[in-house]
């Protein structure tokens, strides 16, 4: 029992730095963004296009690494995760041209969307009685991860560094994961459900009514929050004529904000409810981003703010569909996570 329990431990934890590698990497694209284009000679458009490439990479990425859960393991889903965002930040710190670029944040895309599923199935796994808390303490190390990006890419910049640089240093943190998952055995040694998936019970699972409204969900506040990471500094220094600080100071407490409410959210989600919480939430979100992009300069602060309100759907409605089924609960999670590009 005392080796379970440390391994349990050892998972847990290894999900929590996972979250936060996937944050702080993922939200690397958005500080760097406005000096990569002028560098590179490219346009908006472009920039955009290359970003895509992260987002269909993700989207793969959850596809195939759920049913890859169930079939082999969280554990291997892990080494590949860290395999394919080494491989793929690598890349796109030593690339010139659009398509490598496009193709290496594809490639990097694999990896994180590998890292959120994979993440998320070891702590729905681990912690069934009180998930809900777990998945908000998880989603509050994507929010520290992403807090932290942008501070990091800041002080770089100051300091001289290239955006190339920005992505090479941040290597030897992504290295970490594959070593630390390689160290220990997961809880129960074999970590998988089941040798075959029963994709029939798997389709009626994934598509009742309520699984649809839960992937709508997900695709309109990730639309919101990807789309905020990305485009917040740019958004704020051409729109509303703020300085690079201080741009790169918002982008910081607007995942300050998502922090704070997930670490709050871990305390309260599974008193109030999943359903209840996310219905004050989701309307406080929609009202303070539109303050904030479509008011005068002096109500930006509501754009950080937002964050706030975002931090707790997307842990609570992991939670909430990890309630409805049992089964293959890796590719249910998944086809969640594939909802997240699908803007």
């Amino acid at each position: 029992m005392r080796n379970r329990a440390g391994s349990i431990r050892l998972a847990t934890a290894g999900a929590f730095f996972a979250f936060f590698l996937f944050a702080f990497t993922d939200n690397l694209k958005g500080p760097t963004l406005p000096v990569l284009l002028p560098d590179l000679g490219f346009s908006y458009f472009q920039g955009g296009t290359i970003l895509l490439g992260a987002y269909l990479g993700f989207l793969l990425a959850t596809i195939l690494t759920g049913a890859l859960a169930d079939i082999a393991g969280k554990k291997a889903v892990m080494l590949v995760a860290g395999a394919a965002l080494f491989s793929g930040i690598a890349a796109y710190g030593g690339s010139s041209s659009f398509w490598a670029l496009t193709a290496a944040l594809a490639v990097f895309g694999l990896g994180l969307g590998s890292l959120e599923v994979g993440s998320n199935t070891i702590i729905v796994d681990l912690h069934r009685k009180n998930k809900g808390k777990y998945l908000n303490l998880l989603a509050f190390f994507h929010g520290a991860g992403s807090m932290a990006a942008p501070l990091y890419v800041g002080q770089l910049l100051a300091a001289g560094f290239s955006w190339r640089r920005v992505y090479h240093l941040s290597l030897l943190a992504v290295v970490l994961l594959p070593v630390y998952f390689g160290l220990f055995k997961y809880p129960g040694g074999n970590d998988s459900n089941s040798s075959r998936i029963d994709f029939r019970a798997l389709g009626r699972s994934a598509f009742t009514r309520k699984m649809v409204s839960f992937y709508l969900l997900i695709s309109a506040y990730v639309a919101a929050e990807i789309g905020m990471a990305s485009w917040l500094v740019e958004f704020l220094q051409k729109a509303k004529s703020q300085s690079i600080f201080e741009s790169s100071l918002f982008l910081s407490l607007f995942f300050a904000g998502i922090t704070a409410g997930r670490l709050l959210g871990s305390l309260l989600v599974d008193r109030v409810g999943f359903l209840k919480i996310m219905r004050y939430a989701s309307p406080a979100a929609i009202i303070s981003v539109s303050l904030g992009t479509f008011g005068p300069p002096a109500l930006a602060i509501f754009l950080p703010l937002t964050g706030f309100f975002f931090s707790i759907v997307f842990p609570t409605a992991t939670a909430a569909v990890s309630n409805l089924h049992r089964e293959n609960m890796g590719s249910l999670i998944g086809l969640e996570s594939g909802a997240i590009p699908a803007f």
